[in-house]
């Protein structure tokens, strides 16, 4: 049997005390480091005006990433569509594709990435741009295809490269769509716990096969932290809970060591439901509770892949716990 495909979802944050270069040197050690680990991707989310994440030119990241490393699929996780023209993003992922044969994937969203002030900030029309996306999808499939299937306007020099497309989504709506045009699906658990059973279910029972995919492949997103211990692992959670809580009450701080993160903690009940609804799908703890977790996962939820976040203040402890999640994907198998 082979092994259980694992990937890694980043959104470049700043930790304390780094500036936006040294958060980007750290996106690209962490990419050289679970390559080495035999990670299957490494994708990079698009965000907006978020001063403590440094992934708003999410192709320019890609591409830095891309060029150092060397077996790694790198892609988006995903490009906003509503923020951007589907020929520009093909003209830039196909220039990828052409740099990078083979290691390049564009994972498609259909929210902003952003608040709403920062969406209209972007000047795409948002409110129509989202309901065009299955039509802005299409697009992007025939700007990726060969020369027979293209029209008068064609996005060099990506005709021909074949560009994978992923579906991203927290919602059944995405899902649909995914299962629609026979492309692979990845959905948000690290974020929208609640709907992830039924979207996959809503994904596979209304696949169709395409030139694209034969048959349906899932990829679920989960939280992870790891570490040698379950105590150790709880107390490295601490960075994740107050980067979860800061997205709860609006702040903006970098990703905190587990001491500074754990000082003067105190939710209210409000906050304690919402993270609580976050984490519900987390998988956190030493090598024996990752892997017990990761099996019970799976036998609950038909995935095909899981893509790890990992919000660990020391980079090098980041780094041992995609390992002991990587070992405990080995273990459990397909």
């Amino acid at each position: 049997m082979a092994s259980l495909p694992v990937s890694v979802l980043n959104l470049v944050p700043l930790r304390e005390g780094q500036g936006p270069r040294e958060a980007i040197q750290s996106a690209v050690e962490l990419a050289q480091a679970v390559e080495k680990l035999g990670y299957v991707r490494y994708w990079i989310a698009e965000h907006h005006n978020t001063p403590t994440l440094v992934s708003t030119a999410t192709v320019v990241l890609i591409q830095h990433v891309l060029e150092r490393t060397s077996a790694i699929r790198v892609g988006s996780g995903g490009v906003m569509l509503p923020n951007h023209s589907p020929l520009i993003v093909a003209e830039q992922f196909g220039t990828l594709a052409v740099l990078y044969p083979g290691r390049v994937d564009l994972g498609l969203g259909r929210a902003p990435g952003t608040d709403m002030k920062t969406a209209d900030a972007i000047r795409r029309n948002r409110h129509e741009a989202v309901y065009m996306f299955p039509d802005e999808v299409r697009d992007l499939l025939r700007y990726f295809g060969p020369p027979e299937v293209q029209s008068d306007v064609r996005a060099y020099p990506a005709v021909g490269t074949g560009v994978p497309l992923y579906i991203l989504g927290s919602t059944t709506d995405s899902a649909e769509l995914a299962a629609y045009f026979g492309l692979p699906y990845a959905f948000a658990s690290h974020f929208a716990p609640e709907q992830t059973e039924a979207a996959i279910r809503l994904y596979r029972s209304r696949f169709r096969p395409s030139p694209y995919l034969e048959k349906p492949y899932m990829i679920v997103c989960l939280n992870v932290v790891a570490a040698e211990t379950d105590e150790e692992a709880r107390h490295e959670l601490s960075t994740s809970i107050r980067f979860f809580l800061n997205i709860v009450r609006g702040q903006r701080q970098p990703l905190l060591p587990p001491e500074k993160a754990e000082k003067d903690l105190v939710l209210t009940l409000q906050e304690r439901a919402a993270l609580d609804a976050r984490m519900s799908m987390m998988i956190i703890g030493g090598r024996d509770a990752v892997k017990k977790q990761l099996a019970e996962f799976l036998e609950r939820h038909e995935a095909d892949e899981i893509m790890a976040v990992t919000y660990i203040f020391d980079p090098a402890k980041q780094i041992r716990s995609y390992e002991i999640f990587r070992e405990a994907a080995e273990a459990v198998r397909k």
